[in-house]
């Protein structure tokens, strides 16, 4: 089992205090990798590999005793697979659960989260394949974004939906009739009316 260090995420409360207390620092495109917590986890299978065959178990280890609160695999068209994990209150080091048999999919994604110190929730996630012509899980990861890049454009911009519009075929516009007319012929004031 490889060490690799998973940047894991922390509770949005610690961000938008992270931004609150330094806004400069959160606008440059290096702000995704500061001030975020990272975890150094052992998982098995390593996040990114391709296996010849399923995998039996999946495990995480952890440096320290932590609290596992979620243990979760899916494939890679976001359907969840049922690997009986349940919450235990008591800190571990290593966690592992058997695998159900797994069918064939482009790749698995493992997801799990723990509660660190002062009870901040951190997650982090691996992913693997398996099969004879399998190819690594960043391979169609890195080709779902660019699909959903030239479907949907730039993730930083935000879709604004337009307005309703009501298409209108074969009438006529309404005619309005102004609620007054003016007489341009009458003069007002001191003047004397034309005879």
């Amino acid at each position: 089992m490889k060490r690799i260090t998973l940047v894991a995420v922390a509770l949005w409360k610690l961000l938008s205090q992270t931004a609150a207390q330094s806004p400069a620092v959160m606008q440059g495109p290096h702000h995704q990798t500061l001030h975020r917590p990272a975890v150094e986890a052992a998982t098995n299978p390593v996040n990114d590999e391709v296996l010849e065959v399923a995998p039996q178990m999946l495990s995480i280890e952890f440096p320290d005793a932590v609290r596992l609160v979620k243990f979760t695999l899916r494939k890679d068209t976001r359907e969840w697979i049922d690997i009986n994990f349940r919450y235990r209150p008591t800190a571990g080091v290593r966690y592992s659960l058997p695998v159900p048999e797994l069918s064939d999919a482009k790749y698995y994604t493992a997801e799990w989260a723990i509660l660190g110190i002062n009870d901040q929730l951190i997650r982090g996630s691996f992913s693997f394949a398996f099969g004879p012509d399998a190819k690594a899980p960043s391979y169609h990861q890195a080709a779902e974004e660019l699909v959903l890049r030239q479907r949907y454009g730039d993730p930083t911009i935000q879709y604004v939906a337009p307005p309703r519009t009501q298409i209108i075929i074969d009438q006529e516009p309404r005619r309005f009739d102004p609620p007054f007319t003016i007489n341009l012929n009458e003069q007002q004031g001191d003047s004397v009316p034309p005879r």
